[in-house]
């Protein structure tokens, strides 16, 4: 079994490669592969177009679906371990709907992209600060009271978005935080990617680190504390990492859904529920699946879709086929 998971993980990869390569090369404005190849290389090729619309357009978006995907995919797969519930995605601790209110308070003040970028970091990381002070302040740390907690604060947060687009100005303003809320590459920039991405990586580093312990806090709370683990600690640990990692890929974005809650799945489908093998492959098949996605949306009309209409379109079926494959355990 440690052979297959080694294995799926090596293949994945490979194709990863490939479809980075292809994804470059296809568009309404399509690049040979050798072109590719020479301009990632620092060759001229003799053709001015080709390398600006490579390096400039879409070697950047490239390089954020991949640091979204693995990182909302990576975030729904440790979610989905430490509270052993097949059903939980990043969003339901908030995250998401406060890293919304902060861009969509940056989009209020007219604030440049950078701003609004560190707002959005911040108020996902506020939302989940809530969800876990709440659960201290009625001396409860179990599991349950964490996701009511975070039913509770992603509700009131919800309400302060829709407050703030009542506000906002319809003809301006309003348009951009309901394109954020959808989520979209087609903004993205290197130097807005490279900014998350020290970020990104050490909670990714940490979370892969810890797929031993994740293994055991999936098994449930009594269980993990009689074999040592310290469980307090240990899903605090994660939360924040996976919250790291949600709120950076929202602020390279905005708000995708699906990713997080359908991805894991797959990678258990292919791998098993052993965190130390799946996390890595989640990473990678939220890397494959959101650079499919993103290629899709830019080439299938005339305007480019955002992204989470297509990821909702494919996320709602299976979501309702992994509910009735879960019918007997939820009743």
């Amino acid at each position: 079994m440690k052979k297959k998971g080694i294995a799926v993980n090596i293949v994945l990869l490979i194709v990863l490669a490939i479809l980075v390569i292809a994804c470059l090369c296809v568009g309404k404005y399509s690049v040979s592969v050798a072109d590719c190849f020479r301009i990632l290389s620092g060759q001229d090729t003799g053709n001015a177009m080709d390398s600006k619309v490579i390096l400039g357009v879409r070697l950047p978006r490239v390089l954020a679906t991949l640091v979204v995907g693995a990182a909302l995919a990576l975030s729904g797969a440790v979610y989905q371990g430490i509270f052993k519930n097949p059903l939980v995605s990043p969003e339901f601790l908030g995250v998401s709907t406060g890293a919304c209110i902060g861009a969509a308070v940056g989009i209020l003040l007219s604030m440049g992209g950078t701003m609004i970028q560190i707002l959005a970091f911040l108020g996902g990381l506020a939302a989940v600060t809530l969800t876990l002070l709440i659960p201290k302040a009625v001396k409860s740390t179990s599991n349950i009271m964490l996701v009511l907690s975070g039913i509770i604060v992603a509700g009131a947060m919800s309400s302060i978005l829709g407050f703030i687009k009542y506000i906002a100005d319809p003809e301006t303003q309003l348009a951009a935080i309901t394109y954020w809320q959808l989520g979209s590459f087609a903004d993205a920039e290197m130097t807005n990617v490279l900014g998350v991405l020290p970020l990104t990586i050490a909670a990714a580093v940490i979370l892969l680190g810890m797929s031993f312990w994740i293994n055991i806090m999936s098994m449930g709370e009594q269980e993990a504390s009689s074999l040592g683990a310290n469980v307090p600690i240990l899903r605090g640990v994660c939360i924040v990492c996976a919250t790291i990692l949600t709120a950076g890929a929202v602020c390279i974005s905005g708000t995708i859904g699906w990713v997080g809650l359908v991805i894991p799945h797959f990678g258990r489908m292919l791998i098993g529920s052993d965190n130390r093998k799946l996390l890595p492959a989640a990473c990678t098949l939220g890397a494959i699946f959101m650079l499919l996605v993103d290629t899709v949306t830019r080439m299938i009309g005339p305007a480019e879709m955002p992204v989470s209409i297509l990821t909702g379109l494919i996320g709602a079926p299976f979501n309702a086929w992994l509910l009735y494959r879960q019918r007997m355990n939820l009743r």
